[in-house]
């Protein structure tokens, strides 16, 4: 019969005709056959199944092999017995391989046909021993797949005992060498496949015998924490999670983040493979054991570890969102990670660039799942630009992108992110190597945050962008006697000059906080630019003293700012355009900071009873503009700008105010409001200086003492401006308290900010003496429309009595006739110090800058033409007594918002990072992001007919740097290649093993230890009350 099959297989017969002649050789095996000729026809038929040529002699083989084995089963077992299973699993069958798939497949259908012999015992047994021996050799995954199959369907066959835990952890270790390197589908779902049938048989043995599940897991992690260099485990090992059960998660991940023997850097690489576990099709609660993982290492404060691990795969887990089989398990991790990650915005920012593709790519793939995995998106997006608020040059495209779907309550905002922050949040963070990046396209320096420190990076970068004070500073030429300008005079250089993208102004923070800042604490920017400004002057007037008192034997050096023009004055002063004191200013004693900042006040008092005026004069380095309350009174409203803020009460600002209208100012709890009038015209800046200069009443218990009259007298307080600035600072007093609840709020009203603007500055000409007064200039024409104007918060009586005191010593001026002119002063915005955040206890700081460009300094020619045009055309008196803004006519050569020439003209100053802005992005910065509001706002007074202004104070060039300073810089930036080239050298070390100790390029603050602090580079966290998320 044997003979008959092989010629039937070999010969050139049909297919039909030789599958007739084999039903009749498989229907011939119910007759009586020697056992020589079932020996025979079961080698051929083996032969035929192990070595056919095609898969119809394969069929054959087996159909007749089990034919004559059913019914010659003793015949069988003598054929098939341990010693032939043996040679075939160690040795092959012939020409085929022992470790070829048919081999195990062949086995599988011989068992089943001995599955009732007593024989196949002692089978199941050498299978049990040959089995772990294969495992041990990593098969391949078809290999492993067809044993997995034989193993599942004969559970005799898998090892017992220790030698099962045994198998568990090598097959453990043998999933982990998987590989494929298919591109087609087809390939990829067969790989898939068999590594299903593999994880599948794993699932069985634990739940058969549970004491083969811990090591098993244990088996796992030290797979997934090598060091290895050369070891890269499969991500097939994510199969596996799906069948641990999700009970023993939180007892498992405790065990393994309290464990001491697990070092950091092994902790570090299991995370970041189970976070590639995420690629990884129909594998189920990944995202769970990655998210407990997260928690877990959280709950210990293994800190650097999330730091590293998040920094390292934020964008590859953001990538996996573009599969929709895997998209879903990916939007957990990836939630879990930004929200919890809020000591800064890098993670956020290094997925930023993304965003916007993969909304488009959501609203257009058709799949039904995308509309609602797009609003889980969005939601998380939000949640985000919330809490690092400040970035408007990032967030605009995104904003736009999604400007038409749902948006949640700042309430789910909030709740969200504060159920996922991390435990503990600190400074101490990021204390890695820093990031070496280039400079931005601005080719501006950024400042490093050193820990809430963007109260002085937005003010310092403010300073930086006034021209003519920067110009000044670097061209003094300083000693030992002027500590804290030598440090800002080296900061401007580095700032200047540095090659690094963000300088570390740690040297100058040192020596210019103020004693009861404390270290890494909020701080109000308008409070220490106050002080920063005093201690400057003090400094440069001390000096001033003691060089009066020195022999002059030859001209000092110059230790203050002095112009390069009057350090070597023309030899013929005649002929000069510019008198001696322009030439010199120096010689009138004043400071730099009162030269460059320093205007002067008039503070007038008339008794409304006998009309006599007492006035006071007074310097100011900033105007501290209050919100004027709504107007609740009945009586007639005034006209004019003066009564166009109607909408917020002020309180204090941080630090009290330079003057004592600011610094005493407080107002009924009951007009304090936090949602703009909506019926009411927008506020605008000259609207607030107008009200910081209208008439006040004091009458009642504000009444005033007129020593004329011998008595307290109803009066009328004025303020006039009769010195202007060079530059002009404005802060903007949006905190009040609220004396119902007792915290200090935050004023969220948007104030227009004209980028020109008028200021009236009043002459006084002809001082004289009285002493019975009966009319003045001051006086209006109605005291009740004055009363009216007279909306400012008074002073307590005892202020003003102690005002009067000092009035009496000599500093008062009493005139009767007396005449003020008025001049319209024009200036150009410079600068705006934004506030971001919903209180004053937290928040971020960032600044925009003007970028004039230009050797001199100037502002657009068209800025000029408006200013000596609306000057030409002369105003109404009252027009020139009141600040206004000015506009620029578009036809006028100016570019429009949109604009290439505008993107550039503005700077944004971040900390470290820098980027081109547009003014109109200042002007709708509040409109989009109703938390980032104008703070500080410098001008510059502009120069009409250009050139140099009165007193000197325009230098036309960027001065030379000093040899000092060069020397300084010099060594710095070697300093700085020497760092890029140790880096790449760590970098390429670490490369082979892919060490998470690095951050990846791209982010925005080098080594941030919080950006700015532990609520990121921006919102604050909107106000939230615990102390580590308070972010200045």
């Amino acid at each position: 019969m044997d003979k008959i099959l092989e010629g039937l297989v070999s010969s050139d017969h049909s297919v039909p005709v030789k599958r007739a002649i084999v039903k009749k050789v498989v229907e011939a095996a119910e007759k009586e056959v020697t056992e020589e000729q079932c020996q025979a026809l079961f080698t051929l038929t083996t032969r035929l199944i192990l070595l056919g040529e095609d898969a119809f002699q394969k069929q054959i083989g087996f159909q007749v092999l089990e034919a004559y084995a059913r019914y010659h089963r003793p015949d069988f077992e003598r054929f098939f017995s341990k010693d032939f299973v043996l040679g075939l699993l160690q040795q092959g069958y012939g020409q085929l391989d022992r470790k070829d798939p048919a081999t195990i497949d062949y086995i599988h259908c011989c068992l089943r046909l001995l599955i009732s012999c007593p024989s196949v015992l002692e089978i199941f047994s050498v299978i049990q021993v040959e089995v772990l021996r294969m495992v041990c050799e990593r098969p391949e995954p078809a290999l492993c797949a067809h044993l997995s199959t034989v193993l599942s369907d004969f559970v005799q066959c898998i090892p017992r005992d220790k030698s099962g835990v045994l198998f568990c952890q090598q097959l453990v270790r043998t999933i982990s060498y998987f590989h494929c390197f298919a591109s087609q589908e087809r390939e990829l779902r067969e790989y898939v496949g068999q590594v299903t049938k593999v994880s599948t048989l794993l699932q069985n043995i634990w739940k058969a015998d549970p004491a083969t599940l811990l090591p098993s897991l244990q088996e796992v992690f030290s797979i997934i924490s090598s060091t290895d260099p050369s070891f890269d485990p499969s991500i097939a090992l994510a199969s596996l999670v799906q069948h641990i059960p999700v009970q023993m998660i939180t007892v498992l991940i405790k065990s393994l983040t309290t464990d001491h023997n697990v070092k950091d850097a092994s902790m570090t690489k299991a995370l970041c493979r189970m976070i590639d576990w995420l690629s990884w099709p129909l594998a189920q609660h990944v995202d769970t054991w990655v998210i407990a993982l997260l928690k877990g290492l959280a709950a210990v404060q293994k800190f650097t570890i999330l730091i590293d691990v998040t920094l390292l795969k934020i964008e590859l887990v953001f990538s996996r969102l573009w599969y929709p089989i895997v998209r879903q398990g990916a939007l957990s991790v990836l939630s879990h990670m930004l929200l919890s990650f809020q000591h800064s915005p890098e993670a956020f920012h290094l997925v930023v660039p993304h965003v916007v593709h993969l909304v488009q790519s959501l609203r257009t793939d058709g799949l039904h799942s995308s509309k609602a995995f797009l609003l889980q998106f969005t939601e998380l997006i939000h949640c985000m630009m919330y809490q690092y608020s400040g970035f408007p040059d990032l967030y605009d495209h995104i904003l736009e992108a999604i400007k038409d779907l749902p948006k949640p309550g700042e309430e789910k905002i909030k709740l969200v992110l504060n159920q996922s922050a991390w435990t503990s949040q600190s400074n101490s963070f990021a204390s890695g190597p820093l990031r070496l990046v280039g400079k931005s396209e601005t080719g501006k320096t950024g400042l490093v945050n050193l820990g809430n420190t963007c109260f002085l990076n937005s003010i310092i970068q403010t300073l930086f962008m006034a021209t003519d004070f920067r110009r000044h500073v670097l061209s003094l030429h300083l000693n030992g006697s002027n500590p804290l300008m030598k440090k800002l005079q080296l900061l401007f250089a580095f700032l200047a000059h540095t090659q690094r993208a963000a300088y570390a102004p740690k040297n100058f923070l040192e020596a210019s906080r103020p004693p009861w800042f404390n270290v890494g604490s909020q701080q109000d920017c308008s409070e220490y630019l106050r002080f920063l400004l005093d201690r400057l002057h003090e400094e440069e007037k001390t000096l001033q003293v003691l060089e009066s008192v020195k022999p002059k034997v030859a001209p000092p050096v110059n230790t203050s700012s002095k112009d390069p023009q009057a350090q070597n004055p023309p030899d013929n002063c005649e002929d000069s355009s510019l008198s001696p004191d322009e030439m010199k200013p120096e010689n009138d004693g004043r400071t730099l900071i009162e030269r460059t900042f320093g205007g002067k006040l008039i503070t007038g008092i008339r008794c409304m009873q006998c009309n006599c005026i007492s006035e006071k004069e007074e310097p100011f380095t900033d105007l501290s503009l209050a919100f004027c309350p709504s107007a609740s009174q009945g009586s007639p409203q005034p006209e004019g700008p003066s009564e166009e803020p109607k909408v917020l009460c002020q309180g204090s600002v941080n630090g009290g105010s330079e003057t004592p209208e600011a610094a005493s100012a407080k107002a009924p709890a009951s007009n304090v409001q936090f949602v703009p009038v909506t019926n009411e015209p927008a506020l605008s800046v000259p609207d607030l200086v107008n009200y910081f200069l209208a008439p006040e009443i004091l009458d009642e218990e504000n009444a005033y003492f007129c020593e004329k009259c011998s008595s307290l007298q109803r009066a009328e307080r004025t303020m006039k401006v009769v010195s202007a600035p060079e530059y002009l600072i404005l802060t903007l007093l949006r905190f009040s308290y609220d004396a119902k609840c007792h915290v200090r709020r935050k004023i969220l009203d948007n104030v227009t900010i004209p980028p020109l603007m008028r200021l009236p500055v009043h002459a006084p000409l002809m001082p004289t003496q009285c002493s019975s007064c009966t009319s003045s200039p001051l006086q209006v024409d109605s005291p009740e429309s004055s009363e009216n104007l007279a909306k400012k918060l008074k002073p307590s009586q005892k202020d003003e009595e102690e005002e009067e005191k000092e009035g009496a010593v000599g500093a008062e001026q009493i005139h009767k006739g007396g005449e003020m002119s008025v001049q319209s002063v024009p200036y150009v915005l410079s600068s705006v110090v934004m506030h971001s955040g919903m209180s004053s206890e937290s928040g971020h700081y960032y600044s925009y800058g003007h970028n004039i460009n230009g050797a001199d300094g100037a502002q657009h020619p068209a800025n000029h033409f408006a200013l000596r045009e609306d000057l030409e055309n002369g105003h109404p008196d009252g027009g020139l007594s009141t600040c206004s803004a000015l506009s620029i006519p578009p036809e006028r050569g100016v570019a429009l918002p949109n604009s290439g020439q505008e993107a550039r003209d503005w700077l944004l100053f971040n900390d470290s990072r820098v980027t081109f802005t547009s003014f109109q992005s200042v002007q709708n910065i509040t409109n989009r992001f109703p938390k980032d509001t104008a703070y500080v706002l410098m001008y510059r007074k502009q120069n009409v007919n250009g050139g140099l202004m009165a007193n000197g104070m325009r230098l036309s060039v960027e001065p030379p740097l000093q040899k000092e300073l060069l020397d300084a810089i010099i060594k710095d930036n070697k300093l700085y290649l020497q760092e890029q080239e140790l880096n790449a050298r760590t970098q390429a070390l670490q490369a082979p093993s892919s060490s998470c100790s690095f951050r990846p390029n791209g982010s925005d603050d080098n080594n941030p230890p919080g950006s700015c602090g532990p609520s990121g580079g921006g919102g604050g966290g909107g106000g939230f009350n615990t102390i580590s998320r308070l972010v200045f």
